[in-house]
C-alpha cells in the first residue's frame, strides 16, 4: 500500500524539478539573449511566434473566450507588459536580479496588493518570511546607495519590480476570476500574438540581421517551448501530485538556482551581498509559501512562462 503513495510523491517531485530548472532557464537565456544584437521586441516576437504555432496544435480556447475582455486584459498585463520589461532589464542586471525581483519576491508583492485592496495584513505565523524577504530586498538595493551598482543597475532592477508587480496583478485578477491554468495559457499567448506581432512588424525595432541564426534558433524554441508550454504542463502535474502549498514552498529554491547557474554558464560574479539577497528571499518566500494551516497560500499562475 505504501508503494504507490511513493512513486506519486517521487514522479511529484521529477516534475517539480524540471519546472524549477526550465523557469531557471528562462532567466539565463532571457539574460544570454541580451547580451546578442537581438532587442526585448524580438525575443518577444519569437517566444509568441514559436509558442503560437504549438499551441494552435493542441486545444484551443472555445470561442466564448475570444469575448471575454477580461482575458485580454490578462493577456496585456501579465505576457507583453511583463515579458517585454523582462527581456529589456537583462541588459542592465544579472540573471540573478532577474530571478529575485520576479520570481523570488512574487508572495511579498501579492501580500501588499492584497493589503493595499483592503484585504489585511498577512496572518502572523508568516510575517517573518515577508520580514526576511525585506531584508533581502534592502541587500539587493544595497550597492544602489553605496555607489556600488552597475552602470544602468538602477533602470533594470526598476523595470524588474515593475514586471514583478505585473505578474502579482495577474496572478491575483486571473485567481479572482476563476480561470483555468491551461485556458489562461493557451489563450494569454494566442491573444498577445495577434495583438503583439503587427505591431512589431510594422514598427518595433529589430536586431535580427545582426544576430547568427543559431541563436536566434535556440532563443525561439527555449522561449516559445520549454517555459511558456512544456514548465506549465510539468507545473500542473506537479501540483496534482504534491499539492499547491509544498510546490509553492519549493519554488523559493528558483532564485538560488538561478543565481548559482550564473557563475558559471554566464561569467556572472556572486557577491556577499547578493548571495544573502538570494539566501534571503528564498528562505522567506519558502517560509511564507509553507504547507501550514497558518501561511496564506498565494498559489502562482503559470502563463507565458513566469516563475
Amino acid at each position: 500500500r505504501s508503494v504507490m503513495p511513493q512513486r506519486t510523491s517521487r514522479h511529484g517531485y521529477l516534475y517539480l524539478f524540471a519546472c524549477l530548472l526550465l523557469w531557471s532557464g528562462f532567466m539565463l537565456m532571457a539574460h544570454l539573449g541580451g547580451k546578442t544584437p537581438l532587442t526585448a521586441y524580438d525575443l518577444l516576437a519569437l517566444r509568441l511566434g514559436t509558442a503560437s504555432v504549438v499551441l494552435l496544435c493542441l486545444p484551443r480556447p472555445p470561442l466564448a473566450a475570444w469575448r471575454d475582455a477580461r482575458l485580454w486584459l490578462l493577456a496585456l498585463i501579465g505576457c507583453i507588459g511583463f515579458c517585454l520589461l523582462c527581456y529589456s532589464a537583462v541588459r542592465w542586471v544579472p540573471a540573478a536580479h532577474l530571478a529575485l525581483l520576479v520570481a523570488g519576491i512574487q508572495p511579498f508583492l501579492m501580500a501588499l496588493l492584497l493589503l493595499l485592496l483592503g484585504q489585511g495584513w498577512p496572518q502572523r505565523a508568516a510575517r517573518p518570511g515577508y520580514a526576511v524577504m525585506a531584508l533581502g530586498l534592502a541587500l539587493l538595493g544595497w550597492p544602489l546607495f553605496a555607489g556600488q551598482a552597475l552602470p544602468g543597475q538602477w533602470l533594470g532592477d526598476g523595470m524588474l519590480l515593475t514586471a514583478g508587480v505585473l505578474w502579482a496583478l495577474y496572478a491575483l485578477l486571473a485567481k479572482r476570476w476563476g480561470y483555468a491554468p491551461w485556458l489562461l495559457t493557451s489563450f494569454v499567448t494566442l491573444a498577445s500574438t495577434l495583438l503583439y506581432l503587427p505591431v512589431y512588424l510594422l514598427s518595433l525595432p529589430k536586431g535580427l540581421a545582426a544576430t547568427p541564426w543559431p541563436m536566434i534558433v535556440s532563443q525561439a524554441l527555449f522561449h516559445g517551448i520549454s517555459p511558456a508550454i512544456v514548465a506549465m504542463l510539468c507545473y500542473l502535474r506537479a501540483v496534482d501530485l504534491l499539492g499547491p502549498s509544498r510546490v509553492a514552498a519549493l519554488r523559493a529554491l528558483i532564485p538560488v538556482l538561478t543565481g548559482i547557474a550564473a557563475v558559471p554558464l554566464l561569467d556572472e560574479p556572486l557577491t556577499a551581498t547578493l548571495a544573502s539577497a538570494l539566501l534571503c528571499v528564498s528562505l522567506g518566500a519558502w517560509w511564507v509559501s509553507r504547507p501550514v494551516p497558518a501561511s496564506p497560500q498565494t498559489r502562482p499562475l503559470a502563463a507565458c512562462g513566469q516563475p
